[in-house]
């Protein structure tokens, strides 16, 4: 099949609560400036969809009057937009300078040994994505990583590493029967 016949992507369709959230990010610039929200509306949508999806960024451009292309470019240009699916355990693992002179590329070796992945790549279970990531402005703690965007995990030795890792992994089925 050539490229020319693939089907063009769609926009997502988007709930009403998800456009109600995307207005009041909206909302909080001038009329003219709405395409400002494209950073929140692309995390709301991260948060519901667990990722940006092709149709994902489309449905965004479309309620911000802007070109897809411009949708894109952010979200490839920030780590925290996932452009896959990513599994339950998000785990980014800073390989910058400061936190490499600290443990930093050993403790995300570590890790691709305990899960049986490389860096990029999310396990059987779909439970962990591990990921390289640039710097998360912690260098004194280093080695540090981010779980899921949010938590911030510092001087990760390969004890706190797998510490860390069971803890997940025990918190997986009481978070998937919630």
């Amino acid at each position: 099949m050539s490229s020319a016949s693939k089907t063009p992507v769609q926009p997502l369709a988007l709930s009403e609560a998800t456009r109600a959230r995307f207005a009041r990010e909206v909302a909080k610039f001038p009329a003219e400036q709405k395409q400002s929200a494209v950073m929140a509306c692309l995390a709301i949508l991260q948060q519901e969809q667990g990722w940006v999806s092709p149709e994902g960024e489309l449905a965004v451009a479309e309620v911000l009057g802007m070109p897809v292309m411009a949708v894109h470019e952010v979200t490839t240009f920030y780590n925290m937009y996932n452009q896959k699916p990513v599994g339950r355990f998000k785990l980014n693992v800073c390989t910058n300078l400061p936190c490499q002179l600290r443990g930093g590329q050993q403790a995300l070796e570590h890790l691709e040994h305990k899960l049986g992945v490389a860096a990029g790549e999310t396990t059987a279970d779909g439970l962990f994505t591990l990921q390289p990531s640039e710097c998360q402005g912690a260098c004194a703690d280093a080695p540090v990583m981010l779980v899921n965007d949010r938590h911030m995990c510092s001087f990760m030795s390969h004890d706190k590493l797998d510490q860390l890792i069971d803890s997940l992994r025990s918190a997986a089925p009481a978070a998937a029967k919630a």
